[in-house]
């Protein structure tokens, strides 16, 4: 554990860093909505049926408000002190206002006019709200939601935050909670919490939740400590994990495993030829190390193409689809010069990655791990019965599942095989609250469920199970709970003589 703590050493600096750089993965953000992206130059970002270049936003610090103007260029957005004198004047109710579409005096071509000309959002908002003939018998609480709902409108308005575990979860559980296994964010925030994620840790991680759970383990680990994740298939996916921009330095101490030669490791049958690679696998482990980023950036095409359907048919946007998903085991001996430079490279990555998985054998044959976190799609009773002999003696574990039945299913099983106290199964409910002057209340609309969680902490078996004089006591019991005592017996022949 020193030599991991002395590797990561230069990361400490990389957090104090607030100043965007080309390269960085940063998240745009528009009110309630996120996306992950990564700053490159000329590179055509859409976002929220706008589209943009990020060129500008190289040199400003994280948290920059930017307003989007002509030819896609961002330029920082200056504030400006709103002007209260039409607000002022306000009705004291909303009875006679009607509805009947005559109110704005300003047609749609109008507004499309004053587009073309390039005047700001925050001038049209302006127009719009002198040219309402309603406005002012408005209540001073309906002005600023018409306000509010014309800024959304006409502002093109984006701010640039760092990427960290929460925002991140907003984001998937917003767009793709599929991709997730439908956690949320306080149920995430839950697991780190009861799995005890600290720096220093030697953690075991199971997921299929786009490498969220993962990354969120990273952050809060800063690269100190291991964590070997296990995955099932050709290769563990990291999407949501190359989003935080973790430095190189926190990869030094994650492994990988894959899932389907935990039983052998078990058994002690596992061997380092059981890891040759074959021709099917080759290519998913070069994508896997070679190509992380390209994967990020078609998962963040399929993001557009699902969220903002109508804007992907453009031929620019076919283009970057198509090049990102060509296959690279063809396009990387035309990148990388000659095919026979291009096999080394990969029986050079091939060999690596043997070699990680040794190195995660060997960590989990130590069978000393401070903790077992697992969120998976997949039945948690038999992954977690198999992954707690990995698991020191009073350590956490902490499994997650969308549904509460497969669970039941695990404490009972676990009950019954003993080993595990305070065993817990959990569910978090969470209302967000609207809070604003004289109208705080809980929001309308509320999420439903977030998953659930079993958690529960490991003990010694061994003393048992190798304490014959405990079993004899044991069965000595049994036989006087089965057998009738003696004086009742004398009692039952005296009364029937």
């Amino acid at each position: 554990m020193e030599g991991s703590g002395e590797q990561p050493g230069p990361q400490p600096q990389h957090p104090g860093d607030h100043r965007i750089c080309d390269g960085d993965f940063v998240v745009l953000k528009r009110e309630d909505v996120f996306k992950a992206v990564q700053v490159q130059r000329r590179k055509k970002v859409t976002f929220e049926k706008q589209w943009f270049y990020l060129d500008n936003v190289i040199g400003h610090s994280y948290g920059t408000t930017f307003e989007v103007t002509g030819g896609g260029s961002l330029q920082p957005k200056k504030k400006r002190e709103e002007p209260t004198a039409e607000t002022k004047e306000a009705g004291t109710d909303n009875r006679n206002i009607v509805d009947d579409g005559k109110s704005q005096k300003l047609t749609q071509d109008d507004i499309k006019a004053l587009k073309d000309k390039g005047i700001k959002g925050e001038e049209i908002v302006q127009q719009l709200i002198e040219n309402s003939t309603t406005f002012r018998d408005k209540t001073e609480f309906a002005q600023d939601k018409y306000i509010k709902k014309k800024k959304k409108k006409y502002e093109a308005v984006i701010t640039v935050v760092k990427p960290s575990t929460r925002i991140l979860s907003v984001m998937y559980y917003a767009r793709e909670p599929g991709k997730i296994n439908h956690m949320r964010y306080d149920t995430l925030a839950q697991m780190l919490t009861l799995g005890n994620i600290r720096a220093g840790n030697k953690m075991i991680v199971l997921e299929t939740c786009a490498g969220l759970v993962l990354g969120a383990m990273m952050e809060r680990m800063g690269g100190f400590g291991s964590i070997i994740q296990l995955y099932p298939g050709g290769g563990p996916v990291r999407a949501a994990t190359a989003c935080f921009g973790f430095p190189k330095s926190f990869l030094s101490g994650l492994y990988e495993f894959p899932l389907n030669k935990v039983d052998s490791l078990l058994q002690g049958t596992f061997s380092a030829e059981m890891l040759s690679p074959e021709p099917k696998d080759s290519a998913l482990v070069e994508e896997r190390n070679g190509t992380l980023e390209e994967k990020q950036a078609s998962e963040q095409e399929n993001e557009d193409s699902m969220v903002e359907a109508p804007e992907s048919n453009h031929p620019e946007d076919q283009e970057t689809v198509e090049t990102i998903s060509q296959d690279p085991e063809h396009t990387g001996p035309k990148k990388r010069g000659s095919k026979k430079d291009y096999i080394q490279e990969k029986q050079r990555r091939q060999e690596e990655q043997r070699k990680r998985h040794l190195e995660a054998a060997a960590l989990l044959s130590e069978r000393n791990a401070d903790g077992l976190i697992v969120a998976s799609r997949f039945h948690p009773t038999p992954l977690l019965l198999s992954l707690l002999d990995f698991v020191a003696p009073s350590r956490p574990f902490v499994v997650y599942c969308q549904y509460k039945e497969p669970l039941l299913e695990c404490y009972t099983k676990l009950r019954e095989r003993g080993g595990v106290i305070n065993l817990r199964l959990s569910e978090t409910w969470l209302r967000n609250y609207q809070v604003l002057p004289d109208r705080s209340h809980p929001k309308l609309l509320m999420s439903g469920g977030g998953g659930y969680l079993l958690s529960g902490f490991t003990v010694a078996m061994d003393n048992l199970k190798a304490d014959t004089s405990l079993k004899s006591n044991a069965s000595t019991l049994e036989s006087h709970k089965t057998e009738e005592p003696a004086a009742k017996k004398r009692k039952c022949l005296e009364s029937d003589s």
